[in-house]
């Protein structure tokens, strides 16, 4: 393809969607460990936003939102295992470029409903177990995606290439060097417990079984596990930009390199995943380059989501978005300096481990579960943000009136909303969420305890395969690991204070 041909036609897009990576894990957001040394680099070529927040949780939401321009109200998808497809009136991104004659090819990115367009899907080995071994994830990835980005930088039209990594997502095990990157120490040291309380977690300890060493005793081994895997990553994305320079279309392409969602990991009693809408789920990454239109060197401190993504593409692509709607807004008035953020409070929601919403702002969390949770958490939670940026020290009882004032902004933007869309807030239909046919919502932190469950690496890949939409299954593995240890069930003193307070009704509109 000659220069001249490049510059008569529409940019190419490249997004590059890296499941679970928290930004605060990243040395480009000031981690102080040197996770991502090549996206360092890069990023000083665009521009990154350093309070991008992905607000619907986890990956099925999260992406729905990432590729529609739209919140979980005009999407409608907010859980796991969404049943069914998305909306077929909400246009995805790679169904407007492909309508633009954009050539468009996802790599990894099957069966979510967000996923829709695509004239190919091509997928790779992206998860992985002990006893498998190290798991290659990211260069699996580049060897079906570089020479898919050849062949489609041969074509005489532009092209939108999306790329799902699969590291840093459980189960982490990178390679080495990565394994021992960020620790030196003794994993089954037996005189450090920091594991006991992961390993006595019945939903998780048989999944954590199948991919963590026997025996693991320190919590920070996992942690440089994650961390090893950002890295490795990282090394692994330099490659793709490598194809982009070699082939002479780097500053002719729309990269982005965003998240679906962040990682909790010894965080909140939700270790290792991405449930919970605590801060390390919801800040998420975002880079985009694309010299000429992006600014080089730039960090903006504004707040944005998910749903501003795609019209910032297409105004960067000069695509005429005006007969689309959108919930988000293109970013490009920030980048110019026409306006300093996005919205900077907003509605939260998580439907896959347990199903709550709430509202964030600068200053504010609050937290309110829809049903009792297996973490036997409180059914209201606040955080002062400021004060407390860990979100340790629930102030629900000290504060009441701000819970008061926080829950009305939430509500009446949920009013709101439903109103605009002449749709329900979705948190409210969500039936068996679960994956429990018949079984509706939980009425106690103990129930969901007992049922909810997570068996193997196999049982998580079934959760995010491309039939999840028929299966009324549980996620669940049909053979115990042999590596296994006892679930330790809790016991009633084990409790946060009352099932019974987050077991009253709130709202349902099934």
């Amino acid at each position: 393809m000659s220069s001249e041909t490049a510059s008569r036609r529409k940019p190419n897009v490249l997004l590059i969607g890296i499941d679970s990576l928290r930004a605060d894990h990243m040395s480009l957001y000031g981690y102080p460990r040197l996770t991502t040394p090549h996206m360092d680099h890069f990023s000083r070529g665009g521009t990154v936003f350093e309070r991008c927040y992905s607000p619907h949780i986890p990956t099925t939401s999260g992406y729905a939102s990432m590729f529609t321009g739209r919140d979980c109200f005009g999407t409608q998808v907010v859980a796991l295992r969404h049943k069914g497809p998305m909306r077929e009136d909400v246009p995805t991104l790679a169904e407007i470029l492909k309508a633009e004659g954009y050539n468009t090819t996802s790599v990894g990115f099957e069966g979510n409903p967000a996923s829709r367009g695509f004239d190919r899907y091509l997928n790779f080995s992206g998860w992985g177990s002990w006893e498998e071994g190290r798991s290659p994830k990211a260069q699996n990835l580049n060897d079906v995606a570089l020479p898919e980005l050849d062949r489609l930088a041969d074509e005489d039209k532009p092209f939108f290439l999306f790329l799902r990594h699969m590291d840093p997502h459980a189960p982490y095990l990178p390679p080495y060097p990565y394994e021992r990157a960020f620790y030196h120490g003794n994993e089954l040291d037996p005189a450090n417990k920091s594991m006991e309380p992961v390993m006595a977690f019945k939903p998780f300890c048989d999944f954590f079984a199948t991919w963590m060493p026997p025996g693991i005793t320190d919590k920070d081994y996992v942690i440089a596990q994650y961390d090893g895997a950002v890295a490795y990553m990282d090394a692994a994305i330099r490659a793709i930009f490598t194809a982009l320079e070699a082939r002479g279309i780097l500053d002719d392409t729309i990269v982005v390199i965003n998240s679906d969602h962040g990682e909790t990991l010894y965080d909140h009693e939700c270790y290792f995943d991405h449930h919970g809408i605590y801060d390390p789920t919801l800040h998420v990454p975002l880079i985009i380059r694309y010299p000429g239109k992006v600014p080089a060197g730039l960090r903006l401190p504004g707040y944005i989501q998910h749903k501003d993504l795609v019209p910032t593409v297409l105004e960067l692509a000069e695509i005429d978005s005006s007969g689309l709607a959108f919930d988000g807004r293109s970013m490009m008035p920030m980048m110019r300096g026409e306006v300093p953020s996005h919205e900077a409070e907003f509605y939260i929601t998580e439907c896959t481990w347990m199903r709550k919403h709430g509202w964030r702002t600068p200053e504010w969390k609050l937290i309110v579960a829809l049903e009792p949770d297996f973490h036997f958490k409180p059914p209201v939670e606040l955080y002062n943000l400021v004060e407390d940026p860990e979100e340790n020290v629930n102030l629900a009882h000290e504060e009441p009136g701000m819970v008061a004032i926080l829950r009305s902004r939430m509500e009446a933007w949920i009013a709101q909303r439903e109103a605009e869309t002449g749709l329900p807030n979705p948190m409210y239909t969500q039936g068996d969420w679960h994956g429990h046919a018949g079984m509706g919502a939980f009425t106690s932190s103990q129930q969901a305890y007992d049922t909810m469950h997570i068996g193997s690496v196999g049982a998580a890949v079934k959760l995010q395969a491309k039939s999840r939409d028929e299966q009324d299954e549980p996620a669940t593995d049909e053979e115990e690991p042999a590596a296994a240890k006892p679930a330790t069930r809790r016991t009633k003193a084990a409790k946060t204070k009352s099932d019974s307070e987050a077991s009253q009704p709130v709202s349902e509109k099934e």
